[in-house]
């Protein structure tokens, strides 16, 4: 996990905040450049996402490679 405080990611990702995924590790993950909207930030600091492809995984801070959209 990342190193950010867990107050700090809510602020950041709002529920509703677009994203879209540079890299993640995981057999499961949507592709590069999959967009998503952000669902809220969970206690341990997983980010929660609706991916646009219809998938839900969560990212981690600090693990997997993300970007905000503007």
């Amino acid at each position: 996990m990342a190193d950010i405080p867990l107050e700090q990611l809510r602020t950041s990702f709002p529920a509703g905040t677009r994203i879209v995924l540079i890299e993640m590790d995981d057999p499961q993950a949507p592709p590069s450049g999959a967009q998503g909207t952000v669902r809220g930030v969970d206690d341990i600091g997983d980010i929660l996402v609706a991916w646009d492809t219809g998938g839900s995984l969560n990212l981690i801070p600090g693990v997997d490679r993300f970007s905000k959209l503007l």
